[in-house]
């Protein structure tokens, strides 16, 4: 098989497709490196509900972390190779502001503070930020999704590394860069756009091009890998049977001839029902 030639697609690109595929059919839109100032500093990804009010529609269970969505939620994305660190908040803070002051009517009639939310999404655990800010693990407890004050604005913090293997989680383990939760996210990774197949593809190329973790070329090559080790794994009488359930019972005698059929049965089987058979007709 011919090898696929190599996209070197930034991470945060491939981040910010995953999302807007996620909230796609839902009450919220997706921008990618939004502008927010004349010298050009991109906020990673921006999730915008698609109006105003209480009552939205949000995907059926979303990934850990993201239970207190707002109209505004702007997010900053750190791959295996970036740390979010001191100066990755105060630039989140930075682009808040520069944010909330273009989306509001005015600079005296700001939106109220109440209609944003800050998340940090890191591959890795911040150890260096750890050591001078508390991360508070959220209520109820999910592992690698924390709380910080920075300032007077609350970062919730999503550390894919670390976060539960979960299918409503398949969106942020795609990008943990550890081996069976990547695989685990793409074979439960449910795409809305067809654009999500590319996407995926391009993000497990991305993984082989960095070597990070030695992974298949393709979403199609990883599932048919699936298969296979799980067809290994399975005895004869298994596979039978996980065949079988797939198949009518019209398919299963397809080809057999009644006599060849009663050959089968016990003579005493073939007689009982036979008498039952007679008793019927004779009471119609």
């Amino acid at each position: 098989m011919a090898k696929p030639v190599m996209i070197l697609t930034d991470w945060h690109h491939l981040f910010g497709m995953t999302l807007t595929d996620y909230f796609t059919n839902s009450t919220y839109r997706v921008e990618l490196e939004k502008d927010l100032s004349i010298k050009k500093q991109l906020l990673d990804v921006v999730i915008i509900a698609k109006h105003e009010g209480k009552t939205r529609k949000t995907p059926a269970e979303l990934p850990d972390g993201l239970g207190n969505l707002a109209a505004h939620n702007l997010v900053s994305f750190k791959s295996l190779h970036e740390p979010f660190d001191d100066w990755a908040a105060d630039e989140l803070i930075g682009h808040y502001v520069n944010y909330r002051k273009q989306i509001s009517p005015s600079l005296k009639k700001l939106l109220p503070k109440e209609y944003f939310r800050l998340y940090a999404v890191s591959t890795r655990y911040p150890r260096k930020l750890s050591r001078y800010v508390t991360f508070n693990p959220i209520k109820p407890h999910k592992p690698g999704v924390y709380d910080l004050l920075w300032g007077a604005r609350n970062i919730r913090l999503i550390v894919t590394g670390k976060i539960a293997k979960e299918e409503r989680n398949a969106a942020w383990l795609m990008f943990s860069a550890i081996r069976e939760n990547i695989e685990y996210g793409v074979a439960h990774y449910r795409g809305n756009l067809d654009e999500m197949s590319s996407t995926m593809n391009q993000l497990l190329i991305k993984y082989r091009a960095e070597r990070i973790i030695d992974m298949p070329y393709t979403v199609e090559d990883y599932r048919r890998e699936l298969k296979r080790n799980v067809l290994n794994s399975m005895t004869t009488d298994e596979i039978l049977d996980e065949i079988l359930k797939k198949i009518s019972m019209e398919q299963r005698l397809t080809g057999f001839s009644a006599e060849k059929l009663l050959k089968k049965l016990p003579t005493d089987d073939i007689e009982a029902y036979l008498k039952k058979l007679r008793k019927k007709q004779k009471h119609k």
